[in-house]
């Protein structure tokens, strides 16, 4: 066999691209066929024979029969450009979820990214993109707890919202923890104190902390024992602290699903700006952080406790 031969050259392209297509679901798309040096005419050729079929103006399926589920998401993928990642609810599918109808197939690309259009896509933009969030193997997607936390942000209404967190979790895909730690990475969203207390909920239902346990926290680290539900007087009234250490003015306030409610929304704020300026340092703590990630936001309160020359310190690392 002359393997310079062009006849022999072009089967075996055409057979690495056939092996490419058993990894994609029978599909490949037009710029990975040229990159393995299968021509545009072959291309043509291939369809006008009804050997392989157009799915996407930038998709081929390289069999003539109807595409499998795994087919579409692939087309989906490849349709929308190189970095597109499956998002939200379409990526929680691909990851086994059962029982959840969409209407379009959801793709996320970068900011930056040229936005491409496609039959039945939800192609979009999106900040909150990062190669770090995509499961590492399978259909590029993104992996259940950013999926489920997303899928919540961008679903038609709240009850949706909570189905796709609460179907996400009950088929083990991910867990209440998972989806905690991924709903800290929120900064604004019209529906993250929803995401919060969902996320709260199915950890047991669990609201709030009591003062045992949050003093036990602090000795398990090693911290001196603040001052608990402390009550300070203004000019509009009176409130109280959650957790004060007055010998060093460091406050933390713990933020319930309650902060979030728009009646008090302003009362905290000015609360928050009254005690600053009487020279105390005052941490915000979610709930929510406590609850999932409470050792990273203890070493905030370390650090706080440290800066303003707390000295049973000394010892911890």
């Amino acid at each position: 066999m002359d393997l310079d031969d062009p006849a022999v050259l072009r089967r075996r392209r055409l057979v690495t691209a056939a092996r490419l297509a058993e990894q994609q679901g029978g599909v490949v798309s037009r710029p990975q066929l040229l990159e393995l040096s299968v021509t545009r005419s072959q291309i043509r050729a291939n369809i006008a024979a009804r050997r392989w079929q157009k799915v996407e103006t930038q998709v081929v399926a390289l069999h003539a029969g109807p595409l499998s589920t795994e087919g579409v998401q692939w087309a989906a993928v490849l349709e929308a450009g190189p970095r597109a990642v499956l998002d939200g609810e379409t990526a929680l599918i691909a990851s086994g979820l059962r029982g959840f109808d969409e209407e379009t197939l959801r793709i996320s690309v970068p900011r930056n990214a040229r936005r491409r259009r496609g039959r039945g896509l939800n192609i979009h933009q999106t900040r909150r993109y990062s190669a770090d969030d995509v499961a590492p193997t399978g259909v590029p997607r993104t992996k259940p707890d950013v999926a489920a936390v997303r899928g919540a942000l961008w679903a038609r209404s709240d009850k949706q919202a909570v189905l796709i967190m609460t179907m996400a979790v009950q088929q083990g895909l991910t867990t209440a923890e998972r989806l905690g730690i991924e709903a800290l990475r929120i900064r604004r969203d019209r529906r993250r104190r929803l995401v919060h207390a969902t996320i709260l909920d199915l950890l047991d239902g669990v609201r709030s902390i009591s003062e045992h346990e949050f003093a036990s926290a602090c000795r398990a680290r090693g911290l001196p024992a603040p001052s608990r539900q402390v009550r300070r007087r203004t000019r509009d009234g009176r409130y109280y602290l959650d957790v004060y250490w007055d010998d060093w003015g460091v406050v933390v306030e713990i933020d319930g699903i309650q902060h979030g409610w728009v009646q008090n929304a302003v009362s905290d704020a000015l609360r928050h700006n009254d005690v600053a300026l009487t020279d105390a340092l005052v941490l915000r703590l979610p709930l929510l952080g406590l609850r999932v990630a409470a050792d990273d936001f203890f070493d905030q309160i370390i650090d706080a406790l440290r800066s303003r020359g707390c000295p049973h310190l000394d010892r911890i690392a």
